[in-house]
Order: structure tokens, then C-alpha cells, then sequence
């Protein structure tokens, strides 16, 4: 092939290579016509060096750089080489794309030697890739900002270029000279870095904001590369300038004065602050980049305090040497804000007054003048000095001689400030005192007598006088100080004595008396005449201490009053007779009366009180107090004290003590059962602060009388209190369980203990069994007693039953009892227990079993062949087991003998009520019996649930399996129902709304049964489809529109072939199982299971284990079933050998793998193994295979979808349901039923003929 790709050589050694291999014989030399030349590329291009050679013989191929390339036109390792041309015509032409920097380098086109020329190389071509460098960038001496006045150094890098980049910089358009480039190496080889430097001197604020552009160019870019930076120089702002003040800086007191700041230019912006008198007031300001100005707004709300203060505006920035600034001066102009006038407005009449009018702190200082009326006065003295803020006070005082003339007019002081026109005045009015001219009084006329408690006004008046005259009021000279005050009128004024009369009011003198400033008296008088009732009532007692049984005496004593009241006795609405004495005079110009009673004492009379009333009937009014009695007692119980108290089980009971005593500290003490009781005896017995005797969680064993004692320090006395605890019931049954005769009466008996006994309703049944019964019988109840009367005993009466007692306190108390109804013994009859099978060859064991109900026990007894058999045997064993009311028997047979063990077993059962018989075949072990009772459970779209009652199992394990077919099939398809005992089987895969016909029979490893119910078979349609989404088809309409006729023949000729193909694998592991069986029967068995001999046979069995031979079956659908049993020629299971008396007999315990066994090719194992994974699914498969359609290359093929919903399989049988499932089709009008009919093909089927049989397996009795 010539020289490796991955070899390099140069071309010197090439040609010392050509010398040593000697020199070969020229033929016609190969040469070049054209060479490769030096090239200039750009990065990314494509570039084609030529090579062409005349009469070319050697291999010709390419040498980068001295690396050999090989001569493939996809060269490896190079995946942008390529070697393109004729190379018929000496084309060799090396292309390469989008070319890197890696591709810069010398190429050479060589071609080797050959056996008629000598190896040439052509000339050395040079590509020159071209790189464009990477976007230039800036780099700066300092991070930080220039500032003007300083000189600063950039440098512009444009990496990675080849050949390098030129540098140009510009600033603001204008081309900068004086600019450094120098190149520095890349990041690569080959690659350069150049820089440009420029250093700027003595930077000005007029370079702020220019924009610097460095823009680099080389041959591979098309354009130059530019990129920016504008300057960032620092400088300081103006000066700034103060706005808003006049020239002078007069500013008023209270004005909102707004100063505006301005700082022109600067970089960064100036920043600004406020300052009053060198203090800080103000930190905003506000930049305007516009204009490049800073401006700072300052409002302040003049006070005096700002008087002559100086305001400062500073700017500053990051480049200013000291902060710049500007102050201006304000002076304020304010009023006083005090102006007080010193001294009494007030003299009397011919005296001199001084006053004083003094203003605070202003600027200007304030002019004062006097007025009297409109009179200006003249007689002042005025001094200004200092004041506050820079401002000054001001001060005048007047002196001036009253007269009763000037007496209310006003006396004012103004003041005038010039600077802000202000003016204030402070005045009064000027009073003069002069005494009062008149006093008299109002009142009632002297003589007239006034009832005590009347209210009565005297009124005194004055006129003249100034001030007016202030009054008081004297009662027999002392001073009254609680009256209203005085009101004054245009002339004078008056007060108002308002007097509610009281006994001291009797002959007493009141005076009034007038005065003012002016220091003169005058007064008048007036005396009253009263009548009243006694002032008191006073109640004296005789004996400290009263007891129950004394006599009690007290005295009633009277006050004064005016005239002379009765004295009367009561004991609350009890009037009471007393003993009146004479009267004597006392206070207040009125006399007083005395009164004595005498009174037998009782324990009522405790709390009471007895009143005595002194009356005047000229008055028509009394006044009374009263004598509350404190009577000493011994305890007395109250008439409503309870004498009963009812309380529910686990309550608190609550035992009051209604009790009264004098003194009220009594000690009670409980008795139950002449025991006292304690709190330390039941920590139930609580014992509250007013002895009241609680019990917690009281029991109906406190039930009972309770009697308490209570004592005071003067006597004792007792009361009983009966409890009575109501309790929930509890039950028992009088007899458990209870037994009657079929037929008879059963009287059930339900004993409660309760409190209360509720006479009607207290007591209810209901049946525990299952289901519901209908008449349960008739309840009654005799006080603490429930009855349940049942006429006539069936043996659905019997079970348990709950009797459940409420006597209206919770929880209700229920007791089950049970009810045995005895019967005659019933024995278990049908298929399975007529019938039992066994190998009769003396190896093996059978189980007779016999299974009844009855009640009394049962007792057994068995015959065979109508003989007792004696239990003393010992091929015989017999034993009994007993659940409740079933009974089992089972006679186990030892090592049976087809000669004496072949008969009719007798199982007869017997209690007191009768006896049953049952006949039990013992037979040879044989095929099943078919199944019985084949129905319908449910169905769907896609499935049927099916469900049947085994028959006899032949004495082996039996299994069972489903066939079925629809209108359209061609052949019947079975299915092999798992797991293999169950009576209950889902079918699916089936297609919806079809008519399918079922049947199902047993098989054990003797053979099959035939259909169940005599060959009938059950017709089913299933549900219509109703949640499909129908699938776009992608054949279009014409093939979606296809009848089932149409889709049938095109399935059967296009599964022809492949059907031919599964006959030819079935036929061929057919053969080679049949040449393994004869292989198999000429070996021999070495531990002695099976004997050596020449008559050793595979049967066959009967043709009725087999497929009838009319009936149109795929052979391929044998595949299908999980176990045969005979359908194919090696499936025997049973084994006989002539010559001999022993027989061999596979293990009973076979049991196959339920492995997915779907339609397909035979292996060499004999096994067939599935075409595809569809078919039939089985939940329950170990490996969750699925079986094939047997069908499926010959028929339509059934939408075989997995549902999910279907119920379990169940294992156990259960009676048939009473009723079938309704269908629920879009098109079903009825519920659709399970059709039974005869299979036509099944009634042609030949019986099997016993007699193919050997003796020992056939069914007749010996």
C-alpha cells in the first residue's frame, strides 16, 4: 500500500532511502506538471495546493511540515484534508477548510517509488494563514481618576494578530501623533500583541468628556477594529454665589426666607452645605449634569435668634484643595412679644395710682403713650435699654389722682414699632370704690308658725355703692357660709337664703350685713316660729344575751318635738301593746315621751325586728327605729329538707344540709349504718365547708339511709336522708347455650339487674347470624326478666342471638346467647362424595370420607358392600373429627387391593332424632367427571368471566380448560385455565360486541372429561367499545373501509407462509420427541422403579384424550396449551409393562411450570417458543407471559388489550349467585343472558371405551 500515514520522513531521508534500495530500473519515469506554490490565506478560508504528476506509478501523497498524510482522500486525523482530483489524469490537489493557525506551515507533494521509477519530490510551498487580531483594548496606568494638571500614560493592545496589527489613536476624530507601537509576543506561536502608547501632559478640565478611539488593522480583517474610552478628569467647581437677599439683609420675624446656592462646573459636580454662625443646617443639594451645576436650596423660618447671623454656602469635591465658599448677613426686624403693664387698676375715691408699662426685647425700639378714656396722659417717666437678640426694651410709668367720675373707664398703654408697623396696646378699666346707700330683707311675716322640713326663702337686697355691696347671712350671729352666691342688678344686688327648717330653727334670729372695699356695715334682721316631729328615737334593752324561752324588756325614749308625739309598738306587721310614761320639756323649745314592752322569745323571732314609732297627729309624721333580736338557738333542720335523693351510678351523689342555728357555727357529723363517716375512710366521701356530704363515683352499693348530727354551743338535733343509686343494667342469661327440638318451642331468658325497672320496652333481641331473619319470635318481659318465645324451631333459628337491656341510663347492657336447634343427622352428597379413587396395586392409601351435620353428636358406622368392617383390621382405620355441628368420618383404607377394596363403602350417621345413609364408590383412578353448573359471571368489551362446579376428579388432580370460538373462526381456541384448580376463569383479548361460544371440561393425567351440562355450550356477546379513540389509519380510506370478509383473506394469504413454516417446526419436534422416546425405552432404569422387558409400551391412551379429527384445529394451536395430556405423541403419563404383576406409576405430586406457552416454532428441545408477545394474558403467571392467538396468522386479529379492572381469579368455590350480570351494550335492549344449546361437534364425538383400559384402571366393582 506504500508508506504509513503515521510515519514522517523528510525528504533528504527519502531520497538516502531511494539510494540505498539501489537503483531500479527506469522505465517511464513519472514527473511532475505541476507543483504547489506559496500561498496567503485568511483564517477560515479555503485554500487548495496543486500537485499533478505524469504517468504517475508510485504512491503520491502529501508532507506537512515533514508529516506524511497518507494518500486516502479523507486523510486521518485531518478531518479539514482533503485530497481531491482524478487521479486517472495525475490529479492530486490537497484541500483545506476553514484553516487555523495550525495549518501555517511548508507542504510538500511526494510520490514513492515503483517498480518502474524512482521516487520524486516536488518543490516546498509555503500557506501563510493569516490571523485577525482580537478587539484591542485600553490599559491605564491608574484605576483611579485622572485630575487635571497631572500627566497620564495609555496603552492600546491589539492581540493575537498575524502578521501584527497596526495601531492608530485618535481623540475626538483627531488623529494623535507622537503615539509608540512596538509588538510583544501572542498567546500562540506566531501570534503577535502589539501596543500603542501616548502619554497625555498636563491634563485641563477641557480633556473632560473627550473620547479617545484606538482602532487596529492587519490584511486578514476586511474592516479595522476600533474600541473606546472616554476621559475622566477631575477638576474643582467655581465659586459659589448666594441668592435670594436683598443688599442690606433686613429680613421680618415669622418669614419663610429661601436662599438658592449655585456652584458652577467642576468634575465630579461640587457637593453642598449650609452653615448658620459656623454650625451645620443644611446637607442637600441637587446636580444639574446639563447645565454642570450644583444647586442647593435652603429654607429657614426667621426667629430673633437669627438676628445678625451669618450664613455660609460651601462647595467642594473630590479635587478641591480647601472648600470654597460665600456668607452673607441677616438682620432681623421683630416686635415685643410681651407688653405687661405693672400696678392696681383699682383706689378709693381722692387716692393717687401708679403704674408701670413695660415692653420686651425689639428691633427698632417701641414709642409709649397713655390714655384715660380718649384722654392722653402726660405724667409718665420713659427709659429704654438692652434687650434679647440685639433688640432693645422699653419702659414708661404713670402716676394719677382718682376721682368717683373716672370710676370705669379704661386706662391704656400703646406701643408702636417703627421697623415692622407694628402696634400693641395692653389695657383696664380704672375702678374707684364708694360704700353701698340701702339693706332689707324678704321674708315670711313674724308670728306664723312653719312645720319643720318646710323650705322657706329670705331674700336680702342692696343698692348703690362701688363695688357693689357683697352680703352675708347670720343665724343668732354665727356666720352661714353654705348659701347661694349673690346676683347683682343695675342698681345694687341681692342673695337668696333658701332654709329647709329644722327644729333648732325654732325662735332663731337671721341678719344680713353689707359691705364693700369702701369699709362700711350695713345689716338688717328677721326671727322664725317652727313646729316639728321627735329629733329621735332611741330602743334600750335590758338583757345582754337572749335565749330561746326568755321574756325580753326594752324601753322607747323620744326627742324633743313640737308639740308632744305617741309612742306605738311593732314586731314586723304584729302590732304590740307597751307602757307609755309622762312627758318631759327638752331642747329646742319641745317636749319628750317614754315607753316600755315586754316581749316571751322563740327561734323565730331570731333576725326579726321590733320597731318603735314616736307620731305626731298634728303633724301627721312620725320618726321610728328599730331592735333587731339575736336569739340564741340549737341547730334546727328546715321543713324543706329532702328526705330522698336519686342519683345515676358513677355520679357525684350531692346529700344537702339545710340547717339553722344561733350561733351559726354548727358541727354535723353523717352516719350510714350507725357508722360515721370520714373522709379518711373512702377518698369517694368529700365533706364541703358547708357540711354538705358529697360522695364522687357513687355506687349502688351506697345505697341507703343516712342520718347526720349537728351541734352548736347551746344544743344538738339529727335528720336522715335515704339514697337511692341508679345504675345501667347489666345481664346474664338464665341458661346458655339453649337446645331444642326441630319443631319445638324455644323460650330464651334474659336476667337484668338494673335500678329503675322500666315495666315496658326495657328489653329488645336481635339475630348475630347472617343474613336477616324474618320472624324472629315474640319478646315479652316480666319485671327484671326479657322472654323470647320462638313457635316452632327451624334449624334457621339457630345461631346466636343478642338480648340488650336499656332502662333509659347509659351504656345499654347486651348478652349473646346461642340457640342449638337439634336435627337428624344430614349427610354431604354430590359428585365429590360418592366417589373415591385409588391404584389398586397394593402401594397405596385411600380416604373414604363421609361429612354430615347433625345435632346431638353424630356416631358413624360403615359397611362395605352391606357388610359392617371391623375397625380391628388393620388395612382398616376409622376416625372421627367434629367442627361444631359438622361431622366428619374418614376410613382410611391401607395398601388397597383393586380384588378387595373395589366396592361400595356404607356411611351410616346416627343421633338421637334418626339417621342418614351415604353409598361411597371405591374405583379406580380414571378420567374426571365433567363439570356442572357452567354460567356466566360477567363481561366486558374485552372479557367474560366464567364460572363452573368441578365434578369427581377421577381420583387425581384435575384441571380444567375453556374453549371457544366466535362466527368468523375458523377452528376452536383453548385456553388452560390457571391456576389449575380454580372454577372461575377470565377469558380476554376478546373483541367487543362478538358473539362467542363456551364450553369447558376437566383433565387429569388419566385424560379429559367430557363438556360440562351434557356438551352445552354458553353464548355470550360482549360490550360494545364506548371509550375508544379511533386511531388515524395510515392505509387511508379505501382499507379502512374493508369488510371482515375482505380483512380475512388477506390475513390468510398473508399468513400462509408463515402458518406453513409453524407446521413444518411442529412436525419437526414431533419427530425428533419420538425418536428421544424410542431411545428412552430401550435404556434401563438401575434402582429398580421400572423393570427391564421387551413389552414395554408408550401408551397412546384413548382417542378421546385427543383433538377430534373433525374438528378444523391449527395444528399450532397445540402450542398453546400448558399441558396436553395426551395431545401430542410424547405426552403419556401413564406407563404399563406386560409380563408383569407391577405396575409403574408416574409421582402424583406433577405439577408443570405455568410458563407464557404461546403459539410458535419448536426448539430442539422439543418446546415451543413464542412467535411475538401477544395473545391471551394471564394475571397470575409467574412470568406474566402472554399467550399467543392460536389464530393469528389466519384470522382478524382481536384487539387484545390488558384491563386492569377485572376481579381477581378466585381459588375456592362458592355457589352459583342466584342471578347474572346485566350486559351493558350501547345497542343491548334487554339484559342479555348466557344462551345454552348443543355443540353439534361434541355430540359426534365416540365415547371412550373402558375396555382400552388395563384391567386394574376400569370402574366396575369386583
Amino acid at each position: 500500500m506504500g508508506l504509513s500515514s503515521t510515519t514522517c520522513f523528510s525528504s533528504p531521508l527519502l531520497l538516502l532511502l531511494t539510494l540505498q534500495w539501489g537503483v531500479v530500473e527506469v522505465g517511464a519515469q513519472q514527473a511532475f506538471r505541476t507543483q504547489p506554490k506559496n500561498m496567503t490565506v485568511r483564517a477560515g478560508t479555503t485554500v487548495m495546493l496543486r500537485c499533478e504528476v505524469l504517468r504517475p506509478s508510485g504512491v503520491v501523497q502529501w508532507v506537512k511540515d515533514g508529516l506524511l498524510l497518507g494518500p486516502q482522500q479523507s486523510l486521518p486525523g485531518f478531518p479539514r484534508y482533503s485530497l481531491l482530483g482524478d487521479p486517472k489524469r495525475g490529479q492530486y490537489y490537497l484541500q483545506i477548510e476553514k484553516t487555523e493557525l495550525e495549518d501555517d506551515a511548508p507542504y510538500e507533494c511526494q510520490v514513492g517509488q515503483s517498480e518502474s521509477s524512482r521516487a520524486i519530490i516536488s518543490h516546498t510551498a509555503w500557506i501563510n494563514v493569516q490571523i485577525p487580531p482580537s478587539k484591542p483594548y485600553f490599559e491605564l496606568e491608574t484605576t483611579e481618576p485622572w485630575v487635571a494638571g497631572k500627566s497620564y500614560t495609555v496603552t492600546c493592545i491589539a492581540p493575537d494578530a498575524k502578521p501584527e496589527a497596526v495601531i492608530t489613536l485618535f481623540k475626538d476624530g483627531v488623529e494623535l501623533t507622537g503615539v509608540e507601537s512596538f509588538p510583544m509576543p501572542g498567546s500562540e506561536d506566531k501570534l503577535q500583541n502589539t501596543h500603542a502608547t501616548k502619554e497625555f501632559m498636563f491634563l485641563s478640565s477641557s480633556d473632560n468628556g473627550r473620547e479617545l478611539v484606538c482602532r487596529a488593522k492587519n490584511p486578514a480583517l476586511p474592516r479595522a477594529l476600533e474600541t473606546s474610552l472616554v476621559m475622566n478628569v477631575y477638576f474643582p467647581p467655581q465659586h459659589p454665589v448666594i441668592q435670594g437677599l436683598d443688599r442690606e439683609g433686613l429680613v421680618k420675624r415669622g418669614t419663610m426666607l429661601k436662599l438658592v446656592c449655585v456652584s458652577q462646573g467642576g468634575n465630579p459636580l461640587a457637593t453642598l452645605h449650609w452653615t448658620k454662625n459656623g454650625e451645620v443646617i443644611s446637607t442637600s443639594w441637587e446636580v444639574d449634569t446639563e447645565s454642570r451645576r450644583a444647586i442647593s436650596h435652603l429654607t429657614l423660618q426667621v426667629k430673633p435668634q437669627d438676628n445678625q447671623a451669618e450664613l455660609r454656602c460651601e462647595s467642594v469635591n473630590q479635587v478641591t484643595p480647601v472648600p470654597l465658599s460665600s456668607s452673607r448677613k441677616i438682620t432681623v426686624l421683630f416686635e415685643p412679644e410681651k407688653v405687661m403693664v405693672l400696678g392696681l387698676f383699682e383706689a378709693r375715691e381722692g387716692e393717687e395710682v401708679t403704674l408701670c408699662c413695660y415692653t420686651s426685647s425689639s428691633n427698632p425700639p417701641v414709642h409709649i403713650r397713655w390714655w384715660l378714656g380718649f384722654r392722653e396722659l402726660n405724667t409718665t417717666v420713659v427709659n429704654v435699654e438692652e434687650g434679647e437678640h440685639g433688640g432693645k426694651t422699653t419702659m414708661s410709668n404713670l402716676t394719677h389722682i382718682v376721682s368717683r367720675e373716672e370710676n370705669g373707664l379704661p386706662l391704656t398703654c400703646e406701643t408702636f414699632n417703627k421697623g415692622t408697623r407694628f402696634s400693641k396696646s395692653q389695657s383696664n378699666n380704672l375702678i374707684v370704690f364708694y360704700p353701698p346707700q340701702k339693706v332689707w330683707i324678704e321674708a315670711p311675716p313674724p308670728g306664723l308658725p312653719l312645720r319643720s322640713g318646710t323650705i322657706i326663702r329670705l331674700i336680702c337686697f342692696s343698692s348703690g355703692g362701688s363695688p357693689k355691696g357683697t352680703l352675708n347671712w347670720y343665724k343668732d350671729g354665727k356666720a352661714l357660709s353654705d348659701y347661694p352666691k349673690q346676683v347683682p342688678s343695675d342698681k345694687g344686688v341681692s342673695k337668696e337664703l333658701v332654709v329647709r327648717l329644722q327644729p333648732s330653727d325654732n325662735m332663731a334670729t337671721y341678719r344680713c350685713n353689707a359691705t364693700n372695699k369702701a369699709k362700711m356695715v350695713l345689716n338688717t334682721s328677721v326671727k322664725l316660729m317652727v313646729q316639728f316631729p321627735a329629733v329621735s328615737v332611741t330602743i334600750i334593752a335590758k338583757q345582754k344575751e337572749l335565749r330561746r324561752g326568755q321574756n325580753l324588756s326594752l324601753d322607747c325614749l323620744s326627742g324633743s318635738s313640737n308639740p308632744q308625739a305617741n309612742i306605738s309598738w311593732s314586731l314586723g306587721p304584729t302590732r304590740l301593746k307597751g307602757v307609755d310614761l309622762p312627758p318631759k320639756n327638752t331642747t329646742f323649745g319641745g317636749v319628750s315621751v317614754r315607753s316600755t314592752l315586754s316581749l316571751p322569745l322563740s327561734s323565730q323571732h331570731h333576725g326579726q325586728r321590733i320597731t318603735c314609732q314616736a307620731y305626731s297627729s298634728l303633724l301627721s309624721e312620725g320618726v321610728n327605729t328599730f331592735y333587731k333580736l339575736n336569739v340564741l338557738y340549737p341547730p334546727e333542720f328546715s321543713p324543706d329538707h329532702p328526705q330522698k335523693i336519686q342519683v345515676v351510678e358513677d355520679e357525684t351523689a350531692i346529700l344537702p344540709l339545710l340547717v339553722s342555728a344561733n350561733p351559726d357555727v354548727v358541727s354535723c357529723s353523717w352516719l350510714y349504718r350507725k357508722e360515721e363517716l370520714h373522709k379518711e375512710m373512702d377518698p369517694r366521701y368529700h365533706f364541703t365547708e358547708s357540711t354538705v356530704f358529697e360522695i364522687w363515683n357513687v355506687t349502688r352499693r351506697d345505697t341507703g339511709v343516712y342520718t347526720v348530727n349537728c351541734t352548736n354551743e347551746v344544743g344538738s338535733d339529727n335528720t336522715t336522708i335515704t339514697l337511692d343509686v341508679q345504675y345501667a343494667p347489666s345481664v346474664k342469661m338464665e341458661k346458655d347455650p339453649v337446645y331444642v327440638d326441630v319443631g319445638e318451642t324455644a323460650d330464651l331468658f334474659c336476667v337484668a339487674d338494673a335500678n329503675p325497672i322500666i315495666n315496658t320496652d326495657m328489653f329488645s333481641w336481635k339475630w348475630l347470624g347472617e343474613g336477616e331473619m324474618e320472624e324472629m319470635g315474640e319478646q315479652s318481659q316480666d319485671e327484671a326478666t326479657g322472654q323470647l318465645t320462638i313457635q316452632g324451631a327451624t334449624r334457621a333459628h339457630a345461631g346466636r342471638y343478642q338480648c340488650t337491656a336499656d332502662n333509659n341510663i347509659a351504656p345499654p347492657a347486651s348478652v349473646a346467647v346461642q340457640l342449638v336447634v337439634r336435627f337428624k343427622p344430614e349427610l354431604q352428597k354430590g359428585p365429590q362424595w360418592n366417589k373415591v379413587a385409588s391404584r389398586g396395586d397394593g402401594t397405596r392409601t385411600a380416604e373414604v370420607v363421609c361429612q354430615g351435620e347433625g345435632i346431638p353428636r353424630l356416631h358413624f358406622s360403615w359397611a362395605k358392600n352391606g357388610l359392617p368392617i371391623d375397625f380391628i383390621h388393620p388395612r382398616y382405620q376409622e376416625k372421627t373429627v367434629r367442627e361444631g355441628s359438622l361431622h366428619t368420618s374418614t376410613v382410611t383404607v391401607v395398601n388397597v387391593s383393586a380384588a378387595l377394596d373395589y366396592a361400595v363403602f356404607t356411611c351410616t350417621a346416627r343421633n338421637t332424632l334418626g339417621e342418614d345413609t351415604l353409598n361411597i364408590q371405591l374405583l379406580s383412578t380414571n378420567q374426571p367427571d365433567p363439570p356442572s353448573e357452567f354460567r356466566l359471571v360477567s363481561f366486558t368489551h374485552t372479557s367474560a368471566t366464567l364460572e363452573w362446579i368441578p365434578g369427581f376428579d377421577g381420583g387425581l388432580e384435575q384441571r380444567f380448560r375453556v374453549r371457544y370460538r366466535w362466527a368468523d373462526s375458523v377452528s376452536f381456541l383453548y385456553v388452560d385455565v390457571f391456576p389449575p384448580r380454580a372454577n372461575i376463569f377470565i377469558v380476554t383479548g376478546l373483541s367487543p360486541a362478538t358473539t362467542y361460544n363456551f364450553s369447558v371440561n376437566a383433565l387429569n393425567s388419566m385424560g379429559e372429561s367430557g363438556y360440562a351440562d351434557n356438551n352445552s355450550v354458553l353464548t355470550i356477546t360482549t360490550k360494545e367499545w364506548e371509550g375508544a379513540v379511533q386511531e388515524e389509519d395510515p392505509l387511508g380510506e379505501e382499507t379502512r373501509g374493508l369488510s371482515l370478509y375482505q380483512t380475512v383473506i388477506m390475513a390468510v394469504v398473508g399468513g400462509a407462509p408463515l402458518l406453513a413454516l409453524n407446521w413444518l417446526g411442529c412436525f419437526l419436534c414431533l419427530r425428533w420427541k419420538k425418536r428421544r422416546g424410542q431411545t428412552e425405552s430401550k435404556s434401563s432404569v438401575s434402582d429398580g422403579k421400572k423393570s427391564k422387558g421387551d413389552g414395554s409400551t408408550v401408551s397412546t391412551a384413548s382417542s378421546s384424550t385427543r383433538y377430534e379429527v373433525r374438528e378444523l384445529v391449527n395444528p399450532a394451536a397445540q402450542c398453546t396449551l400448558l399441558i396436553d395430556s395426551g395431545s401430542e405423541p410424547d405426552s403419556s403419563v401413564y406407563e404399563s409393562y406386560a409380563g408383569s404383576s407391577h405396575y409403574y406409576y408416574p409421582t402424583s405430586d406433577y405439577r408443570p411450570s405455568l410458563y407464557p406457552h404461546p403459539e410458535g416454532a419448536q426448539g430442539q428441545d422439543g418446546r415451543c417458543y413464542p412467535l411475538e408477545p401477544i395473545g391471551h394474558e394471564y394475571e397470575e403467571v409467574r412470568d406474566w407471559g402472554m399467550y399467543q392467538d392460536v389464530l393469528r396468522l389466519s384470522l382478524p386479529l382481536p384487539p387484545s388489550q390488558f384491563d386492569p379492572r377485572l376481579p381477581e381469579q378466585r381459588r375456592e368455590w362458592r355457589p352459583p349467585p342466584p342471578s347474572y350480570p346485566q350486559g351493558s351494550g350501547r345497542d343491548m335492549t334487554a339484559p342479555q343472558q348466557p344462551i345454552r344449546r348443543k355443540d353439534p361437534v361434541v355430540e359426534r364425538r365416540p365415547e371412550r371405551n373402558n375396555y382400552d383400559l388395563p384391567f386394574e384402571l376400569r370402574g366396575q366393582l369386583v
